[in-house]
């Protein structure tokens, strides 16, 4: 009887465990009982069921990152290769309906299908070395914008289509690489003609100045201005304690020093 009894016991705790069953943080549980949805999901926490009725399934809400390789159509009828990040998340509220209508692998019957439309037709309106300069941007924001109008009513939210890694064909590579080096070149002479007309407008205004001050000083010289430096010449000479021979008629002294007069 005591050996019934601790195997009635041991029976008990295993279905006490197989009934219980924690929903973390980051998910949300749906509940199916004989094969119908319950409505409402269930939060974080402890959830106690009938294991032989019922099952308790769980949905991540946090982020999920899918990531694609496939390749990108564009506008002149090319093929860019490139590595596809999806970030997205499930909506808790709508988790019940995603498991009723869609399964548990919603990713592979409306995520993935959805965003291979959706690359494929926003690609098609750009050309290829679009996608691998600032262009890139806009095409990612027009993907997940795409995305978002035919699954937020699903129960999913797109936050960012990220392209990585793309691979251009290699002649258009070459063909961009080329006018990148032509562009450079062209800002490389640009920036030098710059210069140029920058030290020859230098030039130009320095000779003006020089001639501007040149006729301020030759319309300044007057015969009376002359004179008067003359005067102020020889007060100086006459000051002066050195001997010296001057020779003037009036006009500007002439200055001999006396080793030179025989």
């Amino acid at each position: 009887m005591k050996r019934v009894m601790n195997a009635l016991a041991f029976l008990a705790i295993i279905l006490f465990f197989s009934s219980c069953t924690v929903v973390r943080q980051g998910e949300v549980g749906v509940k199916r009982t004989l094969g119908k949805i319950r409505p409402e999901p269930l939060r974080e926490g402890v959830k106690v069921f009938n294991p032989f009725v019922t099952r308790i399934i769980k949905m991540p809400t946090r982020t999920t990152n899918i990531e694609v390789r496939l390749p990108l159509p564009s506008k002149e009828g090319l093929t860019v290769q490139s590595d596809v990040s999806i970030l997205y998340r499930v909506v808790g509220d709508q988790a019940p309906q995603i498991v009723e209508n869609l399964g548990k692998n919603y990713d592979q019957v409306v995520i993935l299908p959805v965003f291979r439309s959706a690359v494929a037709d926003v690609s098609a309106r750009y050309f290829a070395k679009d996608m691998h300069t600032g262009q890139r941007t806009a095409i990612e924001n027009s993907i997940r914008e795409q995305m978002m109008s035919q699954l937020k009513d699903r129960g999913f939210i797109v936050e960012s289509v990220l392209l990585k890694s793309i691979v251009l064909p290699s002649g258009l590579t070459k063909a961009i690489e080329e006018k990148l080096e032509a562009e450079q070149d062209s800002q490389r002479m640009q920036f030098v003609l710059d210069k140029e007309r920058q030290e020859a407008q230098r030039r130009i205004i320095e000779a003006t100045g020089v001639r501007d001050a040149q006729k301020i000083i030759n319309e300044g010289l007057t015969p009376m201005l002359i004179q008067f430096k003359s005067i102020e010449a020889f007060n100086k000479l006459a000051a002066s304690s050195n001997s010296k021979v001057i020779i003037t008629g009036g006009g500007a002294p002439l200055l001999i020093s006396p080793d030179k007069v025989e």
